[in-house]
């Protein structure tokens, strides 16, 4: 699909001259995908649910891989899932936290417009994206201040700290086509967070990284250590050992647990594609598994998956152990961000979840927020009763 046209000077200096900017989607292979995404070292800015792998995680959808082209140039790319309407052949498509471009770049109207008319091709009635561009930044000290003040219940009722001009203007081409804006959901909403948590890491030790820490998070560590914590990355074998603990922190915290299966596919066809996409994580305690986690790393982006721990022996401290441990190994690896993943915007004392933003702010990281997930309803009717069925569901 073809979009775009672009006014500039020419050498020749006369009013009205245009030079054609086309900006094509079309499908692209596996290896052409992971190339983009980890050329150069790898980018900071894609997640892993745009490595072509997660369609494979994702076997309940029809996935897809896409490539942005400016002329024979590979701009772009984006992991498609698609999912079929029940008795009709219509499809919605669903890029989590993708498509991966250059937010900020002069083609992000005309990347859009071609995504639309591809898929609208494709058969699709409705079309929703995730852009990983950072809107807004609260760095550690802010976030604490929100938490320590009453009277403060959100983080939308603070300053920021940074504000990033790409999403606004990302923002603004959303709306002049069309899409529309997430819906405001409290706690998490369904699809992916909207904020979420980052350590930075580019250019720090790993002194520098501990130093930044709050006193508790330090004290932590250390105690780990002199207790005896050991960490170590498993295998596939060790699955089992992680979901048993898996399922009783699900007990602990109120929330449904994945099934041992969805594990063991999403280890097997993300270490298939790189070995070190995903690790195993285990902590152990004179023999006993105390803490264990799932990271996963695409280029210099690191994220800490999913976690579990057990209710025993919480005292030797496993999950600031094994955290530390993570942490270590992506500044390794050269990342840029490890990444904490979601936390709600709410910072109110009555709330749930304050104690999950309050353990991630004890790491020195800071908050950022994403425009979110926006929809194109290429055919209104549909998607309205496809959101209503996801709802159901």
């Amino acid at each position: 699909m073809v979009a775009g046209r672009r006014r500039r000077g020419s050498q020749s200096g006369g009013p009205g001259n245009y030079i054609h900017r086309v900006i094509t989607v079309r499908p692209i292979d596996y290896a052409q995908h992971l190339a983009f995404l980890t050329a150069d070292g790898g980018r900071a800015d894609a997640s892993f649910l745009q490595t072509p792998a997660w369609g494979r995680v994702k076997a309940e959808w029809r996935s897809e891989s896409i490539g942005f082209f400016d002329g024979e140039e590979l701009i772009g790319v984006g992991l498609v899932l698609l999912r079929k309407v029940p008795k009709l052949n219509r499809w919605f498509a669903y890029l989590p936290e993708g498509p991966v471009l250059d937010w900020g770049g002069d083609h992000v109207e005309q990347a859009l417009q071609a995504l639309a008319r591809y898929l609208k091709k494709r058969g699709a009635f409705a079309i929703r994206i995730g852009p990983t561009t950072v809107s807004r930044r609260w760095h550690t000290a802010t976030v604490k201040a929100a938490i320590a003040e009453e009277s403060v219940r959100s983080l939308e009722e603070v300053p920021a700290d940074e504000h990033g001009p790409a999403a606004a203007r990302l923002r603004h081409t959303l709306r002049h086509l069309k899409w529309q804006p997430p819906k405001h959901a409290d706690g998490f909403a369904a699809g992916q967070p909207k904020f979420n948590f980052w350590l930075p890491l580019a250019g720090k030790t790993e002194d520098e990284v501990l130093k930044g820490m709050n006193q508790l998070w330090r004290r932590n560590i250390k105690k780990a250590a002199k207790l005896g914590v050991e960490v170590t990355t498993g295998t596939a074998a060790d699955l089992p050992a992680f979901h048993r603990i898996y399922v009783e922190t699900a007990e602990r915290d109120g929330f449904t647990p994945r099934a041992l299966s969805y594990f063991e596919n999403m280890v097997s066809v993300m270490s298939a594609e790189d070995p070190d996409r995903i690790r195993i994580y285990l902590a152990h305690h004179e023999g006993d598994l105390v803490a264990a986690t799932l990271a996963v790393r695409v280029g210099r982006h690191a994220w800490y998956s999913y976690g579990a721990s057990t209710g025993e022996k919480r005292e030797v401290r496993g999950s600031n152990a094994v955290q530390w441990q993570m942490i270590r190994d992506a500044l390794a690896a050269g990342c840029a961000v490890y990444d904490l993943r979601g936390i709600t915007d709410s910072v109110a004392n009555d709330d749930p979840h304050l104690g999950l933003i309050q353990f991630k702010v004890g790491t020195g990281g800071e908050a950022v927020e994403y425009p979110g997930e926006w929809d194109l309803p290429i055919n209104p009717v549909l998607h309205k009763a496809f959101n209503w069925y996801l709802n159901r569901k």
